[in-house]
């Protein structure tokens, strides 16, 4: 019999969380039942992606700003890389906070299930509170200052100092590149296997996943069981998707500003990766086909894809940017928190320095989420709110990962006079040589 896939076995663990919790709450017994002896796997799962993500972001990040080589002697290619990038994540993230704040999915829910919800995090509140009031009093550089840590393994103790901890892999990274590789290569090489352990700890992890996800949705309909909350992570989902959707058309609008091709060749070109993404959940498992399409199909010459595709599936998680930025305000709304503009402004910072740290495989983008949380002072609990409907939210988003990584493989290709006739043509799904 063949083996159900990981996203299935997540859908179904989410739909038997539901369905058990409604059987267990026409029984007395039944809640404290599931809040004594359901829930607690839950928050271990919970706290087991809190656990790995410090280790994360070290590892992943130190590992692709190392893997640049020489930082002083940027190419020109090398350069116009990371700027597109950057670029595209920041417009991501901007798409995201816009829809969540226009549509404000979590506002739907009512004051009764907020509450609820309030009471049931109070120690996490209080310390947004704490937070909110500390920024408000704070100088206009403040954000500045707090960047740089005192203490990077103080900094690295708390998922709220994920900033810091960003800036220290990427200062440390930049160091590796500055020394000779005689000396830098151990140190490499050391980044490189604890970034293989982490991932295969996320791998592990996410084993887990459909047990953790039945124990938090049996968990959310025991206490809260209003409607509204489930509408409320219904609006919450279109949203992301809706949001991912414009990113795409943002993709399609690039190539043909800059390249002159028609959107259509693009699609066409790099559908069949898209279609892996979606299956896979994994820009790196993505990456060979994704690398075969946009050399063979869209025409960029293969220097520059191995070049710019294999950095792109390190540091560029538009996608995956997008949805860290509505998840995290569409939590706030659920507590019934309004964040500031510099908060969110913070929030775009975070997610697009995050998403060069962010792994290339399924479940790394809600253990990011867990810094982007951090950050901005929202109840890291409230992963438990979006983590039901998360899988088949990170199948869509590496669709954008991969599609914005092909989009700038063309752009940078065009910008060096790499960028010709593609090699093969598609009709009718068989491939001709010209």
């Amino acid at each position: 019999m063949k083996k159900l896939a990981l996203h299935w076995k997540i859908l179904i663990g989410m739909v038997l969380g539901v369905v058990f919790a409604l059987i267990m709450t026409n029984f007395e017994w039944g809640g404290g039942f599931i809040s004594d002896w359901i829930k607690p796997f839950g928050t271990i799962f919970i706290n087991s992606l809190k656990l790995i993500a410090i280790p994360l972001i070290l590892a992943a990040l130190i590992k692709g700003v190392s893997d640049l080589k020489d930082i002083s002697k940027l190419s020109k290619m090398g350069g116009r890389t990371i700027v597109m990038y950057l670029m595209t994540t920041v417009i991501a993230v901007s798409i995201g906070l816009a829809l969540v704040n226009v549509f404000n999915p979590g506002k739907s829910i009512t004051e009764d299930t907020r509450t609820e919800l309030v009471e049931g995090y109070t120690d996490s509140t209080a310390k947004y509170k704490e937070t909110a009031a500390m920024q408000k009093d704070s100088g206009p550089l403040q954000a500045l200052v707090d960047l740089v840590p005192q203490n990077i393994f103080s900094a690295s103790t708390s998922n709220r100092n994920m900033l810091q901890v960003i800036f220290f892999a990427v200062f440390f990274g930049i160091g590796l590149i500055l020394i000779p590789e005689k000396k830098s290569k151990p140190v490499k090489d050391f980044f490189d296997g604890v970034n293989e352990v982490i991932l295969k700890m996320v791998d592990l992890i996410m084993l887990a996943a459909p047990y953790g996800v039945f124990a938090l949705l049996a968990a959310l309909v025991v206490e809260a069981p209003n409607t509204d909350l489930f509408i409320a992570l219904g609006k919450y989902a279109i949203t992301v998707v809706a949001g991912l959707l414009v990113m795409i058309g943002v993709y399609m609008l690039i190539v043909m500003t800059f390249t002159k091709k028609k959107p259509s060749f693009f699609l066409k070109g790099i559908s069949p990766a898209q279609l892996l993404a979606f299956s896979t959940s994994s820009s790196a498992a993505t990456l060979p086909v994704t690398m075969e399409r946009v050399t063979e199909h869209l025409g960029v010459e293969e220097e520059v894809a191995s070049f710019v595709l294999p950095i792109g599936a390190t540091i560029n998680m538009d996608g995956t940017s997008l949805y860290q930025a509505v998840a995290a305000v569409f939590i706030a709304q659920a507590f019934g928190m309004d964040l500031t503009l510099s908060t969110q402004l913070g929030i775009i910072a975070t997610a697009t320095l995050a998403s060069i740290g962010s792994a290339a495989v399924p479940g790394a983008g809600m253990v990011m989420l867990v810094g982007v949380l951090g950050y901005a002072g929202i109840p890291e609990a409230g992963l438990a709110l979006i983590f039901a409907v998360d899988r088949p939210l990170d199948m869509c988003r590496t669709v954008v990962n991969v599609t914005g990584d092909a989009t700038v493989s063309m752009v940078v290709a065009k910008s060096v006079d790499k960028l010709g006739e593609p090699k093969r043509k598609d009709w009718d799904d068989n491939y001709h040589k010209e």
